[in-house]
């Protein structure tokens, strides 16, 4: 096959794969906004009661653990209050058994199949009083059925999903907890505002602005891929001569970023069941390294000095970004170049320095400037990158 027929047909099937997350998308959300608006006002009252959340997951679910837990602890928003919140994935039975208290709620993610594992480790806490959620599952009270049996897309979802829930509960904590105006979030949940409690018009309220943010994601993605699919083909296939040559995928990010780089190597060394793995792995999962580094020379080295360690010319880098100004990717960029590395980074707004330096070869970038809905269609534009990475017989 020329390479010309080969990125034309690959284009295609990009496409197609937008088009179905934004046929599922729009109807799963609506159906689920409500629900989760409820459960997240029951969130705010237990964290208002000093209630922690507890979240675990398996396999490639692992990472929205970790996602959930740097979202809630360490907010977006200025001036949001840190909230208490922990992944336990590394060891969950004996985690949430010594750890979960009446109090707390417990968030669980698995693949469309879900986790018998996960169902018989949160029955006991359910009925010791914890407010469970399990994605797939149950949504405290109600139902939460997969979307789909895609795995990638159900994921995706997953997101859009916590997402939501986290600026959400950070909404109703300030409305009901302390009875002032929401502040910072205000621009997120305008009709919200001084008070003690949500009235059932303001929780229908909440919903209808949960439904607009996956419509935002909706846009977000037909407006990338209608602008970049070019770059995204080529991207994929310059990626696929680096793992022929024998290379190895090197992704890093920070922050809720790194989740999403974690993510992406799970997905490329441990995939669906159909799909052949390919070499990867994440300077984001290695906490020991990370810490050393940081500590000892400082945090802008602390993937570049890794990245001398592991890095190969054949090699590809991959960086992680809302933002495309973190000093510390930018640096592990500029050593990966040195070394006659692929440079690849999936970036939020304008591109930040990354773009603006051309510290890449090739941009992904998804023209939005709210962290949220930047990772929601990043997660869309990797798992694509890694089907289409698989269709070329990459893996």
């Amino acid at each position: 096959m020329s390479q010309t027929l080969e990125a034309e047909r690959l284009g295609e099937f990009v496409a197609s794969q937008f088009a179905l997350r934004h046929a599922l998308s729009a109807a799963y959300i609506a159906r689920h906004s409500l629900p989760l608006a409820t459960v997240s006002q029951k969130m705010a009252n237990r964290f208002q009661r000093g209630g922690r959340l507890l979240a675990a997951g398996v396999g490639a679910c692992v990472t929205d653990a970790q996602h959930v837990s740097v979202e809630f602890v360490h907010p977006v928003i200025v001036g949001k209050r840190a909230l208490p919140a922990l992944d336990v994935s590394v060891a969950p039975q004996a985690m949430l058994n010594s750890l979960a208290r009446p109090e707390d709620m417990v968030l669980t993610f698995a693949p469309p199949c879900g986790s018998a594992m996960l169902d018989q480790l949160v029955e006991p806490l359910r009925q010791r009083g914890a407010l469970v959620l399990q994605w797939p599952g149950s949504l405290g009270p109600f139902a939460l059925p997969p979307a789909t049996d895609d795995e990638f897309i159900h994921q995706e979802l997953t997101e859009v999903m916590y997402h939501t829930l986290w600026e959400t509960v950070h909404v109703f904590f300030e409305q009901q907890g302390r009875g002032e105006d929401v502040g910072a979030a205000a621009f997120l949940y305008p009709f919200l505002g001084a008070g003690e409690t949500a009235a059932p018009a303001t929780l229908a309220d909440v919903a209808a602005s949960i439904r607009q943010k996956a419509s935002d994601d909706d846009l977000l993605r037909t407006t990338f891929a209608a602008a970049q699919t070019p770059t995204f083909v080529a991207a994929t296939l310059a990626v696929q001569q680096r793992i022929r040559q024998g290379g190895t995928l090197i992704a890093f990010g920070n922050g809720g970023s790194a989740t999403d780089a974690n993510d992406f190597v799970l997905d490329c060394v441990a995939p669906p069941a159909d799909i052949k793995p390919i070499p990867a792995i994440s300077l984001a999962l290695e906490p020991a390294n990370i810490s050393a580094i940081a500590n000892d020379v400082g945090v802008e080295l602390m993937f570049s000095r890794q990245m001398i360690a592991n890095g190969r010319s054949q090699d590809v880098a991959i960086a992680f970004s809302t933002s495309g100004t973190s000093k510390n990717l930018c640096a592990t960029l500029r050593e990966a170049r040195r070394r006659g590395m692929l440079t690849l980074a999936l970036l939020g707004g304008d591109g930040g320095d990354i773009g603006r330096e051309r510290l890449a070869d090739f941009a992904l970038v998804v023209p939005s400037d709210y962290i949220p809905r930047i990772q929601e269609v990043q997660a869309s534009i990797y798992h694509i990158l890694r089907l289409s990475l698989a269709r070329l017989g990459a893996g």
